[in-house]
């Protein structure tokens, strides 16, 4: 096989760089995607980028607008299911994180949030590093049937057209709920840990649904 082939991209390099567009706001709900465009953009050929979007429209993560693939949207309801279903699942993850996790993970977790209070004021690196944190998170559960669920649920959120970390205050009051997950983490605590999650992502949608309403000074 000549090492064309083998570096040549395939449907899989294609599925995650669009997921990846989607996922940083590239990207947002009710974007068109056009194949060719994708293609020039990514430097993959068109076939590959085709059984991506083929993909992604599967999993719902695309709509059809007419002949057009859009990127989908949530509406207040599926919202909300969301975040039912996030917040049963991380707090599963972190009451196993309590029981599973190695020193070394809960020091990871701690300098995430010691590193991100550096960075509090620029809402789109914060969010950034957010998903890293709860990723870590998700992993310190050693359950990888669990962290699989996750992925799928992270990508739905990926949807969400704003974080909430951009309203205005939100960002230091969230890490103060990160350190309560994590300091319940290091305790071994997995009832509080459970709770400070299902605390954390309730705040946050709050947060978002009064973002979404236009009532940022509730």
């Amino acid at each position: 096989m000549s090492t064309l082939a083998t570096s040549r991209p395939t449907q899989r390099d294609a599925y995650g760089l669009i997921l990846e567009a989607i996922d940083v706001g590239i990207y947002k709900p009710g974007s068109r995607l056009v194949e060719s465009e994708l293609a020039e953009r990514f430097g993959v050929s068109r076939t590959p980028i085709r059984e991506a979007l083929q993909r992604l429209e599967t999993q719902s993560l695309l709509t059809r607008d007419g002949r057009s693939l859009i990127v989908a949207s949530l509406d207040h309801n599926q919202m909300a299911e969301l975040y039912v279903v996030r917040t049963e699942l991380e707090g599963l993850a972190a009451r196993l994180a309590a029981q599973h996790a190695s020193v070394e993970e809960v020091n990871v977790l701690q300098q995430m949030v010691d590193a991100d209070r550096m960075r509090v004021s620029d809402a789109a690196a914060l969010a950034r590093s957010n998903k890293r944190f709860h990723k870590q998170l998700h992993l310190a559960s050693h359950n990888r049937f669990l962290v699989q669920q996750l992925d799928l649920v992270y990508r739905s959120m990926a949807l969400l057209a704003t974080t909430s970390l951009a309203v205005e205050g939100r960002g230091p009051v969230a890490l103060d709920e990160h350190q309560a997950i994590v300091t319940a983490i290091s305790d071994r605590d997995e009832a509080l840990a459970y709770e400070a999650v299902k605390q954390h992502l309730s705040q946050a949608f709050v947060t978002r649904l009064k973002h979404d309403a236009g009532e940022q000074s509730w």
